[in-house]
């Protein structure tokens, strides 16, 4: 398994679907399968202007959407799980609840959604957004290599943040301009080396700009700065996470013996360095089997390329971890 291709190549490959309808129906599945499969959509009063529009565009865990719907709606969203989310509006004002808070998100602040907790939006119909999603397991990544130090997860994010000044402004520029790139079809953000840059920087602009608490006066929640040794550990399985590591390798990677890493990563991380690497195995198969469809793939393919080997302790492992199998979270794709 060692000589295999990681999964993560054919993911910087930009793809661009667009839908324009008046068909309630195929507007909630576009977004179902584009996002997030537990979304409703239910139209307010008269919804005779209904004229859904959606230009969406995915580079690998980034997936940048323009969403209107003509006339008013309410959304609902269970649980994201998989993936973090913001909406920035373009037109129009959204009210959106999540966990508790409510947010009015216009042209000059944007909603920002952790996986945990239910979404509830009233959506206009004069609103036109810019729906940005990505995954869980990248943001916190860039997170926990930004700061070098132990983050909990999900990360608690602020609800919102402004998008007229400072770091905000950067960000939701950084991804229009992205999105309208893809969307074209000649381009520079669609040859794969500067898809691959710009996906890097709409996830390392929003860990910079959204509210959280590993700043400079930890909120009791950062955990200790993890030593050298941990974060070679680390970065060699975030690299190659299909690798067939076993605690030695890791423990030469790390520069130390076996027993002092182990030690390290239960101080450091919580759990040891192989249980480390099969949950971040078990968090790619099921981002990757969240946003596939189901006749372009099989259970079976993505948990080798994900380096499982022994399907049956896989599909045990992850019913553990999610409370359902690998192949009903497929199903759900349709």
């Amino acid at each position: 398994m060692d000589g295999m291709v990681g999964p993560a190549a054919p993911l910087d490959i930009p793809v661009h679907v667009a839908l324009r309808t008046r068909d309630v129906g195929e507007a909630r599945a576009f977004c179902q399968k584009l996002f997030y499969g537990p979304l409703q959509v239910t139209p307010v009063g008269d919804c005779s202007g209904f004229a859904f529009f959606g230009d969406v565009v995915m580079l690998g865990p980034v997936t940048v959407g323009e969403i209107s719907y003509g006339s008013d709606v309410h959304v609902n969203i269970a649980d994201l799980e998989t993936a973090y989310h913001v909406l920035a509006p373009i037109t129009g004002t959204l009210r959106s609840r999540h966990r508790g808070t409510t947010v009015l998100a216009d042209q000059t602040r944007a909603a920002v959604y952790r996986p945990i907790g239910a979404i509830d939006l009233d959506w206009p119909g004069d609103c036109r957004l810019l729906s940005v999603k990505i995954e869980r397991a990248a943001l916190e990544r860039e997170l926990d290599a930004a700061l070098d130090q132990r983050i909990v997860s999900p990360l608690l994010l602020g609800e919102s943040f402004d998008l007229v000044d400072g770091p905000g402004r950067t960000w939701a520029a950084l991804v229009r301009l992205l999105h309208a790139e893809l969307c074209a079809e000649d381009g520079l953000a669609r040859e794969p080396r500067m898809a691959a840059r710009w996906r890097d920087m709409v996830v390392s602009g929003l860990a910079l700009t959204v509210e959280h608490p590993y700043g400079d006066e930890p909120a009791g929640l950062q955990g200790p700065r993890r030593p050298r040794t941990v974060k070679r550990a680390l970065d060699a399985m975030h690299a190659e996470p299909w690798r067939q590591f076993t605690a030695t390798e890791l423990a030469a990677v790390a520069g130390v013996g076996v027993r002092v890493l182990q030690e390290s990563f239960r101080q450091h991380v919580g759990q040891s360095p192989l249980a480390y690497l099969k949950r971040l195995r078990l968090d790619g198969v099921h981002a990757e089997l969240s946003r596939s469809d189901p006749w372009q793939v099989n259970v079976s393919e993505v948990a080798y390329r994900w380096g499982f080997t022994h399907l049956g302790r896989f599909a045990g492992a992850y019913r553990n971890r999610y409370g359902i199998s690998p192949s009903q979270t497929l199903r759900e794709r349709r």
